[in-house]
This record gives structure tokens, sequence and C-alpha cells, in this order.
């Protein structure tokens, strides 16, 4: 008894320590953009009655996230003059992060088109680059031992971030101009700017490469010499391709249903907050319980049932009980499944070549929130709301099929 009583108290400060609430800050930071330029652009657009097509294509500003790999050896060969390698970045891309989403304020879906989608792509350019130096950062400051629970912290301040982004811009934007909504939440990003500014610096594992060609080699000369590394990749690109695809059309369909904003802002913030919070402490369990690869299968299927439970609330119509049940699920469901992932991800990277291989990995990750969320318009114009989210649960099959190969049930040397 006394030696499990330790280890609540040793678990316990371990959560309350610096490192364990950096980390949760620097999720909140990287959660809080993804959203402004997705789910509040399109209500936005939906709002300035912009064809269904059209806010589906929206999607493909995130193109981004699927192409940070090719600059992230810059990030790891090159070091700014002050405050570190990590923090140097992060410092530089922050300022630059909050200017650009004040100035997606100014811009309009229909007067200023063009300037609207140039200030969406540049916070996607500059938001995926903060998550080049974050998960760096990340995984170079926690230990090892402390991986899977700097992960959940992570994803629950990433979806802090995206509950604030989605559920409180869209109350705001009921009561103030999109512009200001804007503005609001590019002040959301200066305590993040503190954090980075007061966050220790991690220790360079071995040396930081010396050369462009040693930073971009390297890392990709070791990840593809392991048995399996394709597989590996296809996984990653397949594993929440059904979640992200709902996800990109559910402001639209809610509004389409009849919610109002104010509506749909109150229970993804209310449900959806308590929900992930659920999630993280649930989704902590399993994995210290059953580890990350058996977790991987248990969140993989629940993630895949909460998307078909979208297509209820076609029959429900504008029922907020029905509406804070789906969200609720999904919010569980989908941040445990998160959880998981990254840390899966984070446990195959080689500490010697974090920022470039994460990046890679990560980029897969990001790839179906673009490129497949993209034709999600015309899809759901076609099939109807319906069949849509059943054919967005069928969509993860592939990557739940992979499983067997990519982080067998049985596998002994669990990370």
């Amino acid at each position: 008894m006394s030696i499990q009583l330790q280890g609540l108290k040793d678990g316990f400060r371990v959560i309350c320590s610096a490192r364990m609430l950096v980390t949760l800050i620097m999720g909140f930071a990287s959660g809080l953009p993804l959203l402004l330029t997705m789910s509040v652009l399109q209500a936005w657009m939906k709002e300035k009655n912009v064809d269904l097509s059209v806010i589906g294509l929206i999607t493909l500003v995130q193109i981004p996230y699927t192409w940070k790999f090719l600059w992230s050896p810059l990030l790891d060969r090159f070091i700014p003059p002050f405050l570190g390698r990590r923090r140097g970045w992060l410092f530089l891309i922050q300022i630059a992060l909050v200017c650009a989403i004040a100035a997606l304020g100014f811009t309009d879906p229909v007067d200023h088109f063009r300037m609207m989608i140039f200030a969406a792509l540049l916070i996607a350019f500059l938001s995926a680059s903060q998550d080049i130096v974050i998960d760096a950062y990340r995984r170079e400051d926690l230990p090892d031992r402390e991986l899977g629970l700097g992960s959940s912290l992570y994803i629950y301040g990433y979806r802090m971030g995206t509950l604030l982004a989605s559920g409180g811009g869209l109350i705001m934007a009921d009561h103030l101009s999109f512009r200001y909504v804007y503005l609001v939440m590019a002040a959301c990003m200066l305590p993040c700017i503190f954090a980075t500014l007061f966050a220790p610096e991690p220790a360079v594992p071995g040396h930081a490469p010396t050369t462009l060609r040693e930073a971009v080699i390297a890392p990709l000369k070791e990840y593809f010499s392991r048995p399996g590394a394709l597989l590996i990749l296809a996984f990653i690109l397949l594993y929440k391709i059904g979640d992200t695809m709902a996800s990109a059309m559910t402001i639209p369909f809610y509004l389409d249903l009849g919610f109002s904003k104010t509506e749909i802002g109150t229970v993804v913030k209310l449900f959806g907050t308590w929900a992930v919070i659920i999630g993280a402490i649930t989704g902590g369990f399993f994995m210290l319980r059953l580890g990350i690869r058996r977790s991987l299968w248990i969140f993989g299927f629940l993630q895949a049932i909460s998307t078909g439970c979208f297509s209820l609330l076609v029959k429900t119509g504008p029922d907020i009980i029905t509406l804070s049940f789906v969200i609720a699920f999904e919010n569980l469901s989908s941040g445990m499944g998160t959880a998981a992932f990254v840390a899966f991800m984070a446990s195959i990277t080689d500490k010697r070549f974090t920022a470039t291989q994460y990046a890679l990995l990560s980029s897969l990750m990001a790839f179906p929130r673009v490129l497949a969320s993209a034709p999600t318009g015309f899809i759901a114009q076609s099939a109807g709301w319906g069949l849509f989210f059943i054919i967005c649960m069928l969509a993860a099959a592939p990557g739940i099929f992979l499983l067997p190969r990519v982080a067998p049930w049985n596998l002994t040397n669990e990370s």
C-alpha cells in the first residue's frame, strides 16, 4: 500500500512539474491557430453565403502542415542568436503568428478573398513551423518515462486551443464581427510567448547538425533503414483519415441543421471541454495499463464509431441533447486516439534527429486533413449529410487493418 501511495505521489509531482506546465501551454499554442483557418473561417464564409463546395476547398490552405518536413532541417541546422535553438525559433514564429492572425481579421471572404487566402496560408505555414519546434522541444525536454504523460498533456492543451478557437470564436461571432474575433484570438497567443521566454532550453542530444546536408540526409537515412518503415508511414497517413474528413465539414453541417452559432459554440465548449478532460484521464490510464499499441486498437475503433454517430443528427434535426452527446463522444474518442497516436510517433523517433523525423511523421498525419478533406464539400452535396458521415466512418477501416502489422496487440517490447 505504501509503495502504491508513493507511486501516486511521484505521479502527482510529475504532473505538477514545470516541464508538464510548459508542455500543456505549448499544446495550447499549437491547437489555437488550426481551426482559425478551418471551422471559424468556414463559419465566416457560410455567413457570407459562399458556395458549400468552395467552403470545402478552403481546407487546402492547410497544405503547409503536410509539407513542413521540407523546411524542418533548417530549424535544426540554424540557431537564432538569442534564447537557443528551440526557444529562439519558437519566439520568432509566435510573434509572426500573432501578426498573421490579426491580419486575417482585416480581410473578407467576398470583398478581399485573395487576401484572405494569403493570410490563411501564412497562418498555416507559421503554425506548421511552430509545431516543428514544439514537437522537437517536447521530445528533447521530457525523459522517456514521462513521454506518454507529456503527450497526453500536450493533446489536452492542443484540444483546449482548438476548443477556444472553435467554441469561443463561434460564440463571439454571434455578438462581434469576425474581425474582432480574430483580434481576440491573436491576443490569446500572448501568454504562449511568455511561456517560451521563461521555459528552459532543452539540452542538445549529441551535437546539433553542423551542415545542412547532415540535417537533411542523416535523419531520413536512419528512418528508412528500419524494417517496415514504409508500412508505418502508410499507417500514419490512414489512421485518422475518417475522423479528419468528418471534422472538416461539421460546422457547415450544424449550421445547415438549424443550430445557431451560439448553440454550437456553447455545446462544443461545455461538453467538448469535459469530454477532453475525461478523455485525457482515460487515455492516460489505458496507455499506462495496456501500452501505446493496444490503446491504438481500442481508440481507433471508438474514433470510427463516433464519426458514424454524426448521422444521428440527420434523424433528430437541431436537437441540443443529441448534439451534446455526439460532440462529447467525438471529443472523448478523438482525444484519446490522438494522444495514443502522438505518443506512438514520438516513441519511434530517434532523439538525434527529432525535428526532421517527427516533422515527416506529423506531416503525413496532417495530410488527410488537407487533401482528403478538400472534396468533402462535394461528397456532402452529392451523398447527403447522413451518407457522408457513414462514408467517413468506413474511411477509418484501412488504418485499423494495418494495426496487426504496425502495432501488434501481443507485442511484448511495448514502448
